[in-house]
């Protein structure tokens, strides 16, 4: 791709706020340079980028990163990796990459393709929206949606609970897979599509990956049962994702503005991200393969993470570093084009066996759940690369799923999930993985949500604002 995301991002959102345009080209009464709306194709790149740039590999990616202990934030205390975390830390992810550059660009491509049959455009908008309003319930809780965008009649929307923004979630992946099925129109997604290069195929099986996902998520959610979101899921997957060639992902061209944002994340200028000490710890313990594909080796070699919270060291490099499969930044290699073409993952299919592994043991019991479980290892193993005959060393290894099993489950989950917001997630849902408090913590517990931005406490005070960083979400049962 040779369009920079930065400035393809801020074009549009340029293009959103300006609601000023034209029907006629030779209209004089009108502003040609400002038109009404633009094509679904201009909607959907920026979208596409802004969620796997800013909203997944932004301040969420790096704040949970730092929570689960995967990453290390080498810096004095108080920090982000210490569990300081306000409202004006939240605000521009809040009041500008998710609502209007994500949210409301989606509605407004969903509305002119569902009118014009622009078919597929409909299903991945609706799929878009139904993954970024996830995220968006999942750290906040109760959230604007369904007056959301009234922006004309109604400034100040109420927010929906969050049990009804998972019924819309499911609702709109209902919808988009009925979109998807319809006949295809003649203005179609292409390289304009970053994710997918508008195979429908593989968004439909994406739209089913992810119902089995928020299905699961409420196994512990009030009105729920584990049984009935396990059998959902399950159902849901005989649809979704077959190997790893259908795995979501956004790929980046590595070029100045078009890098991966973990490659950005983990520059010297982005305060010393190393990996965290428990992190590469518990690698290192169960002789995992997968260790220097993810990490580099410090400094004099061997792989050390940073023990989360401690005070700040001169030299970041006696600590291991992300390596350049998902993109991190090697401070020994000039050039670095290996992580900043990384792509970004939003989904994958070691995700969705352990999600299946989960649910099957919910239903059916551990010895049930083992062979999808030591699939998923695998499939995650794959992904990266690792050499057959190690992959299979660890996979024979591991105990068999027993008394622990979903312990044994996340655990491995944690893995295949680096740097997703899912581990953060997972570890809300069933405890897992166990982590011990950061050293110097700012507060004496691990946060269960965002606080709310300070733009919306300022503009649009709502009773649900008075929620703190330790109450936990609806469907946070555990």
């Amino acid at each position: 791709m040779k369009t920079s995301y930065r400035y393809i991002t801020i074009l549009l959102a340029v293009l959103s706020i300006t609601g000023m345009g034209c029907k006629k080209f030779l209209d004089i009464n009108k502003d040609p340079n400002n038109p009404l709306s633009v094509s679904e194709g201009l909607i959907l790149s920026p979208a596409e980028v802004t969620i796997s740039t800013n909203i997944v590999g932004g301040f969420n990616g790096t704040t949970t990163g730092y929570w689960m202990q995967q990453l290390s934030l080498n810096q004095p205390s108080p920090n982000a990796e210490t569990y300081r975390i306000l409202p004006s830390d939240v605000d521009n992810t809040w009041s500008f990459y998710v609502y209007p550059n994500t949210l409301n660009n989606l509605n407004n491509m969903i509305n002119q393709a569902e009118a014009a049959g622009h078919n597929q455009y409909a299903a991945i908008g609706k799929t878009l929206t139904a993954y970024t309003l996830a995220i968006t319930t999942d750290v906040w809780g109760d959230i604007p949606y369904s007056q959301a965008f009234q922006v004309k009649t109604n400034l100040k929307p109420s927010y929906d609970s969050q049990e009804a923004i998972y019924e819309s979630i499911q609702g709109l992946l209902d919808s988009a897979i009925y979109y998807s099925n319809q006949t295809p129109s003649a203005v179609a997604p292409g390289s304009d599509d970053y994710i997918y290069g508008g195979d429908m195929d593989k968004w439909r099986k994406f739209m089913y990956m992810l119902k089995a996902r928020y299905y699961l998520r409420l196994t512990k959610a009030p009105g729920h049962t584990a049984t009935a979101q396990a059998d959902l899921a399950l159902a849901a997957l005989q649809n979704a994702f077959e190997s790893n060639d259908d795995n979501a992902t956004v790929s980046y061209p590595g070029t100045p503005g078009g890098e991966n944002p973990w490659y950005e994340n983990t520059l010297p200028g982005a305060g010393g991200v190393v990996l965290g000490e428990s992190f590469i710890n518990s690698l290192l313990a169960t002789n995992d393969p997968r260790l220097p594909i993810i990490a580099t080796e410090k400094d004099g070699g061997g792989f050390a993470g940073r023990p989360a919270g401690i005070d700040a060291v001169p030299d970041p490099n006696v600590f291991s570093s992300l390596n350049t499969f998902y993109g991190g930044y090697l401070p020994l290699d000039p050039e670095n084009a290996a992580g900043a073409a990384a792509p970004l993952f939003l989904a994958t299919y070691a995700e969705q066996l352990f999600i299946e592994a989960e649910a099957t043991f919910i239903k059916s019991g551990a010895a049930a759940a083992d062979p999808i479980y030591r699939s998923a290892i695998g499939a995650h193993m794959d992904m990266l690369g690792v050499a057959a005959g190690s992959k299979a060393a660890y996979i024979n290894a591991r105990p068999a799923l027993g008394a622990d099993a979903l312990k044994q489950i996340i655990g491995e989950k944690f893995v295949a999930d680096f740097l997703s917001l899912e581990t953060y997630n997972d570890w809300r849902r069933t405890g897992f993985p166990d982590l011990t408090l950061a050293q110097n913590a700012y507060v004496d517990y691990i946060p269960l949500r965002w606080p709310y931005s300070t733009t919306a406490i300022l503009t649009n005070p709502q009773p649900q604002q008075s929620a703190t960083t330790k109450d936990p979400v609806w469907w946070d049962g555990n």
